[in-house]
């Protein structure tokens, strides 16, 4: 049979297509995903049939009929609906699409025939490296991915790029490995160790900008976007969150060059590694970063789950370049990954304390003083586990069943709704229960010497659970004798089945805090209260229990008892427990080291804190995503499309270090391709967020797997390595000059034939302008800042927060240490395509609008940071072109042709003579109309294009 072959369908993505067998990654899987799978996919499996999965695509339809038979194309269901001219039968229905063309017919028939080997997704197979391949030039290549790179452009007969030229080469590895650009000192050494040693002086070069501190500014940058890192917590209210110690973190991280998988681990896991250091801790704040709901009347379950989906989504985004969000609501349109897992992975994230609450709880104590952090994180620590430690001696006691008798009170004095108990002795609240209501209750009293109160679900179905909170703030128990004399039960302790949330349970004692299940109740709860001494009551006394109940979530909703019982034990283990004198010393070791504690001023920062064993939810399936419609229990797992260890993945910090190990196919992919957009301004997947088969494919499929190798096994997970290889590279050291014939060939450089140009960064734009005019401050870390920005910009609703314009060097910090509003971002770094940090962002969108212009040449920063420029440069010389000449130097790393100045000067000259007409518009911008003229000027060299690329 005669064989049809053409160019694979992406072959936009540069991927060389070459005669053979039908492939069925190269040449099938497109067909199907542009033809099939919106009918035949996860999503809608028409006719039972789907071409996700082979063995699906192989049983017999709902027909009857198989829709591929290997070996035998003419039984194939498939094949005869695509060639049929029956619009009831022909596939795709003429409603879905267009009919498929002859030459994939023919493909699908020869791939059939041959026996319809089907292939996984290249990304969910393991990287496998190549021999390098045989070049043109052998001497061109400077390290192994040169190979790769000149083959690729040897089968397309082009011969790559001449070197840049000095000042370019610098300018451009200086932004992409520091984001500021090099001073004119640095490119005249540069230049000079260039005339002696060409290849040394690079390398200097790199490991210069390698080591500066300024290295860890620039490509936090890129992981805060990943992080939605924000100064607020999003919604309309976006009120201030104190989270900056995270981005602290990930720039010094990035400066000691952590390994990734350490940095992935700490990141998704830190809190649960043995012994967590402050650091460890404070990373866990990369998931903390999801917005909190303020708003009045919105249900905390529903945000804190939208926040742990958003965990889900960004995890896989960020280190899987997967559309994991899509299997929320069913099995994933087009790559094999079922519904059911994408709850087995929520499971991971589902188990933290934070519960969308408007103290972002929980916290640690971020010291002010840098050399306590440890000691206030390990104090923390060290209370936290003593205080589970005292409540783990009652625990057993408390969940015994024998020895508890029901209390059943014969009179009851709500002060909101009604109380009523049943035959069992549980007691129901119904009515309007306001903040605030008590319950009062009282019966015959008993001898005791401890009060269990359970609180039990409205629901005994586990799917309608969470429910929502009941909370006990204040207990007080009361003996009333038979003259009616009060006396109240002095209780010591308070145990419960397990500690979780925002208040300690021993706080019911004095109302400063509450026992029960705040904001949301995930199944029943029991809390035992045990008085200093056993009580004896007189015969004919009565036991009077007070409930009361003044928690409320956002927006005054209460979180009242509304279905409990209460049991007595008499046993005397519980008043010995509460009197052991070595319980006591524990006691005040737990009370001292909260003192210390709260004696180290610090900051609270919202970090990931696992609930207790005893205090984790139950994992269910979604049905079709909707959290109030659950289905069956699942256990936590990684998709079966990927390898896992033989012992399983069970926690969070087993997925981290998975995600990172030598079975995941992606992590490495992914981060190696993240590193190469960034310096290339595209990656070799230009998908980087979309790996799967809905992305685009690889330009270089060997260089990806290559670079992945090298990072992950060669470099060790060093980044700085891995980028020291890529910017020593003959790929990058060539001129980003093109060719009319290699622009209309390649517009995008996707084959590399000539080295990037890419535009600066919004940061960069700002950091670049303020650098030039010698403003830029040098202070690293702490608080953000507040630079100047256009007036009536930041509005913030039902608040009374003002930007506060920073003074001093902190008007002038780099751009990364700016205060990020979700709901008001800083406008000149929104122009110029920032996000707005909602969410992951693993890829900025560039753009080219007027309104860039207009922020470079009007925004209040870009207006001083010319005006610095011009003063710096009317130091040197009195002679205006000298001046301008030095602009365009410290500006461009250029030198300045004739022609740009004579333009510059006739600008000045014209400016000038206007000022001079108009000194009040003159006197806004310096002190003389000449002044004023050299600033316009200045700020017209840093509009140049050669001043916003790099």
């Amino acid at each position: 049979m005669t064989r049809v072959f053409q160019l694979f369908l992406s072959s936009l993505a540069g991927i060389p297509f070459s005669a053979g067998a039908a492939e069925f990654n190269r040449d099938i899987r497109p067909i199907l995903t542009k033809h099939c799978t919106a009918c035949h996919g996860g999503v809608k499996e028409a006719g039972g049939i789907s071409f996700i999965y082979r063995e699906k695509a192989l049983t017999e339809g709902e027909s009857g009929k198989r829709p591929i038979v290997p070996g035998n194309p003419a039984a194939s269901e498939m094949l005869r609906r695509v060639r049929s001219s029956d619009p009831d039968e022909v596939m795709p229905q003429p409603k879905h699409g267009p009919p498929l063309a002859s030459h994939e017919i023919a493909l699908l028939e020869d791939w059939i025939a041959d026996g319809a080997e089907w292939q996984e997704h290249w990304a969910f197979v393991p990287p496998a490296e190549v021999p390098l391949p045989r070049v043109s030039e052998p001497n061109w290549p400077s390290v192994p991915l040169d190979h790769h790179v000149l083959a690729r452009l040897d089968r397309e007969t082009l011969a790559p790029a001449p070197e840049a030229a000095p000042g370019e080469w610098l300018r451009r590895v200086t932004f992409d490995l520091i984001g500021l650009p090099p001073t004119p000192e640095e490119l005249g050494a540069y230049e000079t160790a260039l005339e002696a040693d060409p290849p040394g002086a690079r390398e200097a070069v790199v490991d210069r900008l390698l080591g500066s501190q300024h290295f860890g500014e620039k490509w936090a940058v890129m992981w805060l976007d990943l992080a939605r890192y924000s100064d607020t917590y999003g919604f309309e209210k976006d009120p201030h969150r104190d989270i900056w110690p995270f981005r602290d973190w990930v720039v010094r991280a990035f400066n000691e060059d952590m390994p990734f998988d350490q940095f992935t681990i700490e990141q998704l896991a830190g809190d649960l590694l043995p012994e967590p250091t402050a650091d460890q801790r404070i990373a866990t704040a990369f998931h903390r970063n999801t917005q909190t709901n303020t708003e009045g009347g919105t249900d905390d379950e529903e945000f804190r789950v939208a926040a742990v989906i958003d965990r889900v989504s960004t995890t896989w985004t960020t280190w899987q370049a997967t559309t994991f969000g899509c299997v929320q609501c069913h099995a994933h349109p087009y790559d094999p990954i079922e519904h059911d897992e994408f709850y087995q992975f929520v499971s991971f994230f589902d188990h933290t304390e934070d519960s969308d609450l408007d103290s972002d709880f929980p916290k640690m104590r971020f010291a002010h003083d840098p050399a306590r952090r440890d000691e206030a994180s390990d104090l923390e620590l060290k209370a936290l586990l003593t205080r589970e430690k005292l409540n783990a001696a009652g625990k057993l006691a408390g969940e015994a069943s024998a020895g508890w008798e029901i209390f059943t009170p014969d009179v009851f004095e709500p002060s909101h709704g009604t109380l009523t108990a049943d035959a069992s002795g549980a007691i129901r609240s119904e009515g309007t229960l306001a903040v605030g209501a008590v319950h009062k209750v009282s019966g015959e009293a008993p001898e005791f010497t401890a009060i269990r109160l359970r609180i039990l679900p409205d629901h005994k179905d586990p799917k309608k659970w969470p429910e929502r909170g009941a909370l006990a703030s204040k207990v007080v128990l009361h003996l009333i004798d038979s003259a009616g004399g009060r006396s109240q039960v002095a209780l010591k302790e308070v145990f419960a089945d397990h500690l979780e949330g925002p208040h300690d349970p021993l706080s019911a004692i004095d109302g400063s805090g509450g026992a029960g299940s705040f904001p949301k109740l995930n199944g029943p709860r029991w809390f035992v209260f045990v008085p200093e001494d056993p009580v004896a009551p007189e015969p004919g006394s009565r036991l009077e229990m007070v409930i009361e109940q003044n928690a409320q979530t956002t927006g005054n909703q209460a979180t009242p008892l509304r279905h409990f019982s209460i049991e007595w034990s008499a046993a005397p283990e519980w008043s010995a427990l509460v009197n052991d004198p070595e319980r006591l010393e524990r006691w005040e070791t737990h009370r001292q080291l909260t003192n210390d504690l709260e004696a180290i001023p610090a900051l609270g920062i919202p970090i990931m804190r696992e609930r207790a064993a005893a205090a984790a939810r139950e994992p269910r399936v979604f049905a079709r995503g909707n959290r109030l419609s659950k289905e069956h229990v699942v256990k936590p797992g990684i998709p079966a499309v990927f390898p896992t260890p033989s012992e399983g993945v069970r926690s969070r910090l087993d997925m981290a270090r998975w995600l990172v190990g030598d079975q995941n196919p992606l992590a490495a992919r992914v981060l190696a391709n993240r590193l190469w957009g960034e310096i290339f301004g595209i990656g070799i997947v230009e998908t980087t967020e979309d790996f799967g088969t809905s992305g685009t494919p690889p330009s270089h499929p060997e260089l990806l797997d290559h670079l992945a190798l090298r990072l992950r096994d060669e470099h060790r997970w060093s980044v700085k390595s891995m980028l020291r290889e890529i910017v020593l590279s003959s790929t990058y050291r060539q001129s980003h000059r093109s060719t009319p014939e290699l622009a209309g060939r390649d517009p995008r450089n996707r084959l590399l034939a000539r080295g990037p140009r890419n535009r600066l960064t919004a940061e960069m734009v700002r950091d670049q302008a303020l650098a030039a005019a010698g403003l830029l401050s040098p202070e690293m870390y702490g608080p953000p800042v507040y630079p100047p920005q256009p007036e009536g910009v930041w509005n913030s609703v039902y608040s009374g927060a003002v930007w506060k314009e920073s003074e001093g060097g902190n008007r002038f910090r780099r751009g990364i240490y700016t205060y990020s509003k979700r709901t008001s971002g800083f406008p000149g770094f929104l122009t110029f395509d920032a996000p707005s940090r909602d969410l992951c962002t693993p890829r900025r969108m560039t753009t080219n609008t007027p309104l860039q212009a207009l922020v470079t040449m009007n925004d209040p920063a870009h207006i001083e940071a010319a005006q610095g420029l011009a003063k710096r440069i009317a130091a040197d010389t009195l002679d205006l072109r000298e001046r301008l000449s030095r602009a365009i130097l410290l500006v461009t790393q250029q030198q300045a042709s004739a022609e740009m100045l004579d333009e510059l000067t006739n600008l000045h000259a014209d400016a000038a003579r206007e000022y001079e007409a108009q000194p009040e518009e003159s006197a806004k911008l310096a002190e003389t109309p000449a002044a004023a003229a050299l600033v316009l000027t200045a700020n017209t060299i840093l509009n140049l294009d050669s001043a916003l690329t790099r």
